[in-house]
């Protein structure tokens, strides 16, 4: 059985990590430099915090969303 990401996900292969850490970089000491903290959120979020929200016949939550 192959797992697929989830779509509008993407995996960052070990070709192409040594540049997201560069970016990383960059943005944090410039982040940094504004004062600004760091913050971390869920990856996912669940589905029902965006029904209450938008609605659960809206397009987002049916066509939009992974559940």
């Amino acid at each position: 059985m192959i797992i697929k990401a989830p779509k509008g996900t993407k995996d960052i292969l070990p070709s192409e990590i040594n540049d997201w850490y560069k970016i990383e970089t960059v943005a944090s000491e410039v982040f940094e430099k504004a004062n600004c903290k760091e913050i971390r959120t869920p990856i996912f979020e669940d589905t029902a915090l965006f029904e209450r929200g938008v609605g659960d016949t809206t397009d987002i939550v049916n066509k939009e969303m992974y559940t």
